[in-house]
């Protein structure tokens, strides 16, 4: 018989999960009955709110189980479209609209169908670790824009400027941030505009924090700043992060019809469409109340407040103050180099969240995943109680290490 070739080489391009050995560890604790204490969750640790939920088991009851359009139906569509107009003073048609299987999705789908083998997407660090590995998988190449917190962890328009090459095709902009929580302002974003719209390039603009903000802080999308910018912009939104709704799956892109066309077709051939009975549940997020929105936020920033407040509290420990989403990120630079009591080194952010995790149960994100050496992610998306707790073990972790 003759031997089974060897698989497709296509994914030697991108990098393993620099998280999998520390979600495979933290598995193996828990079943042996191990509490941990749990800071790398992506997602918010309230339900979806009930009048969503009807919706879906109204869809499901009503036999609105069938296939739909690829890039979604026509009222959820116009529900989107009204939402733009409301919350972001953008106007869509529903050709100019796509629906996909959640927000990591449709940037994938804009990836592959704007880029070209060879092609540049510039990509601000930190940032969402999937970020880079997308531009991949779509041929392209991603070029980092390294930021720090004397930037307030957001990469400025003489960056950007800098960056531009022939071969750029887009620039990847994240705010509210993940993992950083940072929220740039009209102004910055207004700035970054000029050059984008100077060089012709696309901004595919991820704005699924929009919602969950603090201090005062608007959400502004770089879309609706100049006419010319929307033309250039890809605005992506899902449900996931607002809405409590991770697990139904439901992201959508906006932006000129000629690129979601591309999108329909690219998604026809693949996924085809998502959940008929998510479809129908998002149309009553988007057109339902809002009021649960301010107490989940509520409880975000008092868990914000408290664990921003541990930290800063801790020797060598920096952390800036988000002003969205559910992250924290201090740097712990500091103890990059310092002994377990066992002598070994930590060399690096995935050495110290081992740790953490292997001796104080605590599990955190490496802010080498996200561009960032030196940095841990913390999401402050679960109980008060946890991450009392939980921050107690991260100090007395962090003060066994030796100098």
């Amino acid at each position: 018989m003759p031997a089974i070739r060897p698989l497709s080489r296509k994914l030697d391009r991108i990098a393993p999960s620099a998280t999998t050995a520390l979600n495979e560890r933290a598995i193996a604790m828990k079943r042996e009955g191990v509490e941990v204490f749990n800071f790398a969750v992506g997602e918010p640790d309230f339900p979806t709110p009930d009048h969503i939920k009807e919706a879906g088991m109204a869809a499901i009851r009503d036999n609105l189980t069938r296939y739909t359009p690829a890039t979604g139906i026509l009222d959820l569509k116009e529900a989107i479209c009204r939402k733009l107009a409301r919350d972001n003073g953008l106007e869509y048609a529903p050709n100019q609209i796509a629906t996909t299987s959640g927000g990591k999705h449709a940037l994938y789908n804009l990836l592959y169908v704007i880029c070209d083998e060879g092609d540049e997407v510039l990509v601000p660090a930190p940032y969402w670790v999937s970020y880079p590995e997308m531009v991949k998988l779509a041929g392209a190449v991603p070029v980092v824009l390294n930021t720090g917190p004397d930037a307030s962890f957001k990469a400025t328009a003489g960056q950007v400027r800098s960056a531009i090459t022939p071969k750029t095709r887009a620039l990847l902009l994240n705010s509210p941030s993940n993992p950083t929580g940072m929220v740039y302002s009209r102004d910055e974003l207004a700035a970054i505009a000029e050059v984008v719209m100077d060089a012709g390039i696309y901004v595919i603009t991820d704005e699924l924090y929009e919602k969950i903000l603090y201090d005062g802080h608007r959400h502004i999308s770089i879309a609706a700043l100049h006419p010319r910018m929307k033309e250039q912009a890809l605005v992506v939104n899902g449900l996931s992060k607002a809405y409590a709704m991770t697990g139904w799956r439901l992201g959508y892109a906006a932006g000129p019809a000629e690129v979601m066309d591309l999108v329909s077709k690219f998604q026809g051939q693949t996924v085809l469409h998502p959940s008929a009975i998510t479809q129908h549940a998002a149309i009553a997020a988007l057109i339902g109340p809002e009021d649960f929105l301010p107490p989940m936020i509520k409880a975000f920033d008092r868990r914000r407040n408290y664990i921003m407040g541990r930290l800063r509290n801790m020797e060598g420990v920096a952390c800036a103050r988000p002003g969205g989403a559910f992250y924290v990120f201090p740097d712990l630079s500091a103890y990059l180099g310092r002994r377990r009591p066992d002598g070994s080194p930590i060399e690096g952010s995935l050495d110290l969240a081992m740790y953490l995790l292997e001796a104080y149960q605590v599990i955190s994100a490496p802010g080498a995943a996200f561009g960032s050496e030196g940095c841990l992610r913390f999401s402050y998306a679960t109980t008060l109680d946890v991450i009392e707790r939980g921050m107690d073990r991260v100090e007395e972790g962090l003060s066994s290490l030796a100098g």
